[in-house]
């Protein structure tokens, strides 16, 4: 077995880099925009007279990013050329999110905001699996140079993993559909044009079939965004939603009628198989950061490197870190070969303990740096902070250990039929 990475993706990396240093450092460092990522960095992101949702000055910056990345042919990477892309693979963009990740805050690859050089598109896949040629003719080029944006609406008061008992409904009406009901944590809705909500069309609660995807425009009548979370991280951008009586044509539906969470899992592979990436990513830029500060503190006459208190932790977290990321390389590549349904399992594997791993890793990175890590003035808290929120988001790590478990035991994927027999 070869583990080495492919020649060509690593010549893609130095690609990479060098357009980073050339393009999008500069941009970070002209004009005070450093003030987005230093000690200051939630109090300039964040408009809190505004609800605390995004300042306008932060997101016309990492529009400008974008604009720059997609002129020189990164953002759509890991889309197919249809999409204007170069078709990326999933171990491509695995390795590339981490490579970026492990690189610490910066324009290039921003946590909060979850924008990136090589983009971020799980709704572009989920338009390029299941939406109609009108659809996607309308939608995708459009999303990707964000003239139009769409939120994913899925999370509600009183059901968030439980997705299948969500109560929000659509109903039939002379060609049309009429929903009602409420989503939490609607992310995107302070600048969205539209939202992607589920709704239950037919079946009972509980019942995974039945529950359909609708593109709602976010000016629909009866469509109302209440209010906005203020969260770990701000700024935010999680919506309390309001649907009542909200009309859409019949070519509002995303997908096919009744399998909207079918489309859903798309989206929360998309992401999942990311975050792990980047967890891992993030995780390695804290233990390099915390050996390197430890190696140059002076305490007691020496270096704090020397003291296996400060270093058997790192050991730990360096070896898991090899560990997750030789499965998050590993599920990558099985995903650009077989169907994702069959190793869902892995990719929640993946996606758990990655952000369990860089949670660990900066909070220890905090506790190596002492009281200067507990300080704004270094990054750890903003990537605890950030990476935090993915162990109870996207499905939380108790979740994904219930699909693991699922597929273990054969109550689902491919050993479902085997352990029935």
């Amino acid at each position: 077995m070869d583990f080495a990475l492919p020649a060509a993706l690593r010549e893609r990396l130095a690609e990479l880099d060098a357009f980073v240093d050339e393009e999008i450092r500069p941009l970070q460092e002209q004009d005070d925009n450093q003030r987005f990522f230093d000690h200051r960095r939630e109090f300039a992101r964040t408009d809190f007279e505004a609800g605390g949702t995004p300042r306008p000055e932060w997101e016309a910056l990492l529009d400008e990013m974008l604009t720059r990345a997609d002129r020189a042919g990164w953002l759509r990477y890991g889309l197919p050329e249809e999409a204007g892309g170069r078709g990326g693979s999933n171990l491509d963009m695995a390795v590339i999110r981490e490579h970026l990740a492990a690189k610490g805050l910066g324009l290039h690859n921003d946590l909060q905001n979850e924008s990136s050089v090589v983009g971020n598109f799980p709704v572009v896949h989920m338009f390029l699996a299941a939406g109609t040629p009108q659809q996607r003719e309308e939608f995708i080029e459009d999303i990707i140079t964000r003239r139009k944006r769409v939120a994913f609406g899925l999370t509600e008061p009183d059901h968030g993993s439980d997705a299948t008992w969500l109560e929000t409904s659509a109903v039939p009406d002379g060609g049309d559909w009429i929903i009602n009901g409420a989503k939490r944590f609607n992310s995107g809705l302070h600048s969205a044009t539209h939202d992607v909500i589920f709704a239950r069309t037919s079946g009972n609660p509980g019942q995974a079939r039945g529950i359909t995807a609708f593109l709602v425009p976010t000016d629909a009548p009866g469509f109302s965004v209440d209010f906005h979370w203020w969260t770990f991280n701000m700024p935010t951008d999680h919506a309390e939603v309001s649907l009542r009586d909200v009309r859409v044509p019949g070519s509002a539906v995303l997908g096919e009628v009744g399998e909207g969470l079918r489309l859903a899992q798309i989206f929360v592979h998309e992401n999942r198989i990311r975050q792990a990436a980047s967890g891992v990513g993030a995780a390695q830029y804290c233990i390099d950061r915390s050996v390197a500060y430890a190696r140059e503190r002076i305490s007691f006459g020496q270096p704090l490197a020397a003291r296996q208190a400060i270093q058997w932790p790192l050991v730990e977290l360096q070896t898991e870190a090899e560990l997750v990321r030789t499965l998050v390389r590993k599920t990558a590549w099985e995903m650009d070969r077989v169907d994702h349904a069959e190793i869902s399992d892995r990719v929640s594997m993946c996606n758990y303990r990655a952000n369990r791993l860089v949670c660990e890793a900066a909070d220890r990175a905090m506790q190596v740096h002492g009281g200067l890590g507990y300080t704004r003035h270094t990054p750890f808290e903003h990537i605890y902070r950030h990476h935090r929120r993915y162990r109870i988001t996207e499905g939380s790590e108790e979740i994904q250990m219930r699909k693991v478990a699922a597929y273990l035991f054969g109550f689902a994927g491919p050993g479902r039929d085997r352990a029935a027999r």
